[in-house]
């Protein structure tokens, strides 16, 4: 079995997530950046460990995040969730 179908059997859904922050050397400058992993909605300890080492690690600024959740509910039965957040 492959590692995808395990996350999924375990009740993970695959997040994307467009996270926005602004250049460090052009604060007025907003850059996008892609991040896509297996997470558990609606907590979502993966993106929100992702964002910590972002903060800590990381010059830009997080300005904001947008999100999208889908899980496999049945087989052809998808639960969507989207969202977004605030940073700055």
């Amino acid at each position: 079995m492959n590692h995808d179908m395990e996350m999924m059997l375990k009740g993970y859904g695959l997040t994307t997530a467009e996270i926005l922050y602004r250049m460090p050397d052009h604060p007025s400058v907003l850059q996008s950046y892609l991040w896509q992993n297996y997470d558990l909605a609606p907590d979502f300890p993966e993106m929100h460990g992702f964002l910590k080492f972002w903060q800590e690690t990381l010059d830009g600024p997080l300005h904001s995040v947008r999100y999208v959740h889908r899980k496999l509910i049945s087989a052809q039965e998808w639960r969507s969730l989207k969202g977004e957040f605030i940073l700055h």
